[in-house]
């Protein structure tokens, strides 16, 4: 079993900080794949350690830390609120972070401050959107190298969800094969995307830092970077209405379009936007097997997700014809 502690002393070391002004250290909730943990500093100052498991998991899913520290990398570029990246070890197992200010976003807000905080993500996104990568696909090498145009990139993460479904045996409300050949139907509207765009991919809720320490609301920073990739600014919006849509977020969008996003739901983006969905459904309904959840998250995930799914297929079978 790792120590924790001495865990901690290596990432410090490689960050550049005497390994002795560690003072504690608690591990922090929320996280659903990689053991995240606070340092606590002699001098007060907080930082956050993320720890890959050993578990098997899905196949985009090796070497994730390295995608984090990339979207850490290119939020600073961005000037957004984020951590900042103070460390990664060699294998690109541990990384070590500045902690966020504020709490994550949750249903304490009133109707007014949700609409502030949606619009300052909407700019936060748009300037996200601006940093542009070498090429196409996931920075951490998990599905082989970056793709030159983004059809062969999303084609391949697709694919990849896919053979998992198989290898594990998920349940899926139509079968693999089915959903293979429907998705199939809508990629040649990949071929609109031409900019690897910087894309988080999974700015949910709990990943949205809520900071009111000077009295009113602002968007503390955007975490847990580690699904980002280089593609479609349009496949942000799946996570950003998790299991909703978009289009009804006009705070967001208004925000978005401020800064400089383009947010067009032509036929080809709406085809986009249902592979995005379709994919992120897959994935939460496929990782079930390798996390062992439980009865419960997987009954929530059977009546919620796989609906959604359903959805997406539906709206390509409708669209791509």
């Amino acid at each position: 079993m790792v120590d924790s502690w001495e865990r901690a002393r290596r990432i410090l070391r490689d960050a550049g900080i005497p390994p002795g002004r560690l003072a504690r250290l608690r591990p922090l909730s929320g996280g659903t794949y990689n053991t995240v943990e606070e340092l606590t500093l002699t001098d007060g100052a907080r930082h956050v350690l993320k720890a890959a498991p050993d578990a098997p998991g899905l196949s985009h899913e090796r070497r994730l830390l390295v995608a984090e520290a990339e979207f850490y990398r290119g939020a600073e570029t961005a000037g957004v609120p984020a951590p900042r990246l103070l460390a990664l070890d060699e294998a690109g197992r541990v990384l070590l972070m500045t902690a966020s200010p504020g709490d994550p976003w949750d249903a304490s807000l009133t109707e007014a401050e949700r609409a502030t905080l949606r619009r300052q993500l909407g700019r936060h996104v748009a300037a996200l959107h601006r940093v542009v990568g070498p090429a196409f696909g996931y920075p951490s090498g998990a599905l082989g190298p970056l793709a030159a145009d983004w059809r062969t990139a999303f084609t391949g993460m697709l694919d990849a969800v896919l053979d998992d479904a198989r290898r594990f045996g998920a349940r899926l409300p139509r079968p693999v094969d089915e959903v293979a050949r429907t998705l199939e139907a809508a990629h040649g509207a990949l071929d609109e995307v031409t900019v690897p765009a910087l894309v988080h991919f999974d700015l949910w809720d709990g990943n949205i830092m809520v900071d009111r320490s000077a009295g009113s609301v602002r968007v503390g920073g955007l975490i847990d970077g580690e699904r980002m990739f280089w593609g479609d600014p349009l496949a942000e919006f799946v996570s950003l209405a998790l299991l909703g849509d978009i289009r009804k977020d006009e705070a967001f969008l208004s925000g978005y379009r401020e800064a400089g996003g383009r947010a067009e739901f032509d036929t080809p983006a709406l085809l986009r936007l249902a592979l995005y969905r379709a994919y992120l459904c897959l994935i939460m309904l496929v990782e079930t097997v390798p996390r062992a959840m439980g009865e419960e998250q997987v009954r929530w995930r059977d009546e919620a997700v796989a609906p959604e799914l359903v959805a997406a297929l539906d709206t390509i079978r409708e669209h791509a014809s």
